[in-house]
């Protein structure tokens, strides 16, 4: 990923990403399982598609009888100067180009309304699936990647799905009409017009090798800028904090013009197949023209025939053309579809077994038997921890950054299954249990609470948003009287996203209000204190004796002095339990526990 601070070189060329896709250079083949699947997306849309395609067949037939009208004017009425039978031929002419006209508007009409619903459900099927995977696939896969699957490559698809399906059998379908219609005018001219497929499949063989690869390369760059983007914007403060505007734009500049690169790749090949399709439809004309004529001179057809020859021929070729194009979109689709359905196929990690229970109301005892743990390819985090917290009991795990205690507090909630051993919950493995009835019981505080934007009453009901509870009890419980006092709105006072318009103190004291709300049977505290000051610190003490009050909790804290009071305190060095007793016991029995302490103490943390 790219970011403010990487030195190291993007991937400048289209090889290494078209590795990472799996895809050889220059390979023409449509990836035709992953489109069969997209089609399979239609099937809510049957009967709109199914009108469509009837549209289609209208618009077709009426496009195929004008040039034969044309002809029938021209060897009829024209040729004999019978005005009557003109009249007649050229009202039929008229009918046929306005029902032409509103079948092809009622066939983009529903074309366009299916797309816009295919585009809609599947974004929210993605949104749905992405809510089920593991924190570990979040872990893994940048958010400004997964947003590129959710906007562009999705808005790749529906041009595909919806647009480009019923508009390519209509162009088959007028293609047969012509043939047909052609041979039966004049044999020996249709396969004169004919004469130029060969170039024509040759030409769409070359375009149709490159372009994979190509739109491939394209949708992996649109992904690069995208996720970029979304990391620079996130860390905007710190860029600017260390005034690295002029790198983060020069690393986003060159991210865009690989982005720009793969483009205008694509694109081009689209630019040089066009003309080469409409020299080809000229070569076409040219050698109607000039045979035909001759035919027309001699006497051997009629001056009809020719001039519904090169009509068709101006038909014959745009059926082409858009077909050919099609074989783009289809590269482009199949591009965007294999990154959705990679999505769509991802497995959560941690997930429920089949027929899982909900987990019955918890009393609150927490109980580790010999954890194992470690993240996907990484080194171990946790290794044979064994602890007890009793129901009721505030518990404080302690020790240097990195020990793996916020891993002990991830594998309570179940964001993480562990490698080895077991986590229970009053007797109950944390894995045997529907994880949503688990996690409705928790309560988690972290140390950079996410504030939703919306109302503060918002974010305070999140938690439980059809509880029905008292949202200003909650946050008096939560010590957030003084600034509610100060905003005209109170707890309906708008936050910006991210809680941009709230301090770090007061964004937590919101955290801690949602769960007063929520009112959790075990509640996990990670670092709550950690970024505040020592006036909201105190606060948010007064705050966690009243909400510790009656529950079961694991405090994890680099203050000290917060969890001086616990029931239990656990020191937790290295990955493994290294201590365990209160205060007292831990000053004199575990020498590292006394070290923190006595810093902590000697640069002005008091105790309380």
């Amino acid at each position: 990923m790219s970011g403010p601070f990487m030195t190291r070189s993007a991937e400048t060329g289209p090889r290494r990403v078209l590795e990472r896709f799996g895809a050889k250079g220059g390979e023409g083949r449509v990836n035709f399982r992953v489109l069969l699947r997209l089609v399979g997306m239609l099937k809510p849309y049957r009967l709109r598609m199914a009108a469509a395609f009837c549209c289609m067949l209208v618009s077709s037939a009426f496009s195929l009888a004008s040039p034969y009208l044309i002809k029938m004017a021209v060897d009829g009425p024209i040729a004999s100067g019978r005005g009557e039978a003109l009249a007649a031929i050229a009202l039929l002419l008229a009918l046929s180009f306005v029902g032409a006209f509103l079948a092809s508007a009622c066939q983009e009409y529903l074309l366009s309304w299916t797309g816009q619903c295919l585009l809609a459900s599947l974004r929210g099927r993605l949104f749905r699936h992405i809510q089920t995977l593991s924190l570990g696939y979040h872990d893994s896969h940048s958010s400004g990647a997964t947003l590129s699957r959710l906007v562009n490559d999705v808005a790749v698809i529906e041009d595909l799905v919806a647009q480009g399906l019923i508009t390519s059998l209509g162009d088959m379908i007028v293609l047969v009409g012509i043939v047909a219609v052609m041979v039966s005018i004049d044999p020996p001219l249709a396969l004169l017009t004919f004469s130029v497929l060969p170039v024509m499949m040759l030409v769409s063989l070359l375009f149709a090798r490159r372009a994979r690869a190509a739109f491939r390369w394209s949708r992996a760059k649109v992904a690069g800028v995208v996720s970029h983007l979304a990391e620079n914007v996130s860390g905007m403060k710190v860029i600017q904090a260390f005034s690295r505007e002029s790198q983060a734009q020069e690393l986003f500049d060159r991210v865009n013009r690989e982005n720009r690169d793969a483009a205008v790749s694509a694109v081009s090949l689209s630019f040089l197949f066009i003309p080469s399709v409409e020299f080809i439809g000229l070569l076409a004309t040219g050698i109607v023209l000039w045979f035909g004529g001759k035919a027309v001179s001699g006497g051997a057809i009629s001056l009809g025939v020719l001039v519904a020859f090169l009509s068709y021929i101006a038909r014959f070729f745009q059926p082409l053309q858009d077909l050919s194009q099609l074989v783009a979109s289809l590269q482009a689709a199949a591009a965007g579809g294999e990154r959705v359905l990679e999505l769509l196929d991802a497995r959560a990690e941690v997930c429920d077994r089949p027929a899982a229970p909900q987990m019955p109301p918890i009393r609150g005892r927490i109980e580790f038997r010999r954890v194992g743990f470690s993240y996907t390819g990484g080194r171990a985090v946790l290794r044979d921890v064994d602890f007890t917290v009793e129901a009721g009991q505030v518990a404080a795990l302690v020790g240097p950054t990195g020990a793996g205690k916020t891993t002990i507090v991830n594998l309570i909630a179940r964001f993480y299954d562990v490698c080895s051993g077991q986590v229970l919950i009053d007797g109950l493995d944390v894995r045997e249990v529907a994880q949503a009835s688990l996690r409705r019981q928790l309560g988690l505080v972290g140390q950079d609470p996410f504030i939703f934007k919306g109302t503060i009453a918002d974010n305070i009901r999140f938690g439980k948003p059809g509880l029905g509870g008292s949202v200003r009890e909650a946050a008096r419980l939560a010590g957030l009287e003084e600034l509610l006092s100060r905003l005209p709105e109170g707890t309906e006072t708008a936050l910006l996203e991210g809680g941009a318009n709230l301090s770090s103190g007061q964004k937590q004291l919101v955290a801690l209000a949602r769960a007063f709300y929520a009112d959790p049977r075990i509640l996990l505290l990670d670092e709550a204190t950690s970024s505040v000051d020592l006036r909201t610190e105190s606060l948010i003490r007064e705050a966690l004796k009243r909400l510790l009050r009656g529950r079961t909790a694991l405090v994890i804290a680099h203050r000290l002095s917060t969890v001086y009071q616990a029931d239990v305190i656990f020191m937790v060095r290295k990955g493994r339990l290294e201590g365990r007793g209160k205060h007292e016991e831990l000053m004199r029995l575990d020498p590292l526990y006394r070290e923190l302490c006595l810093k902590q103490m000697g640069g002005g943390e008091a105790r309380p």
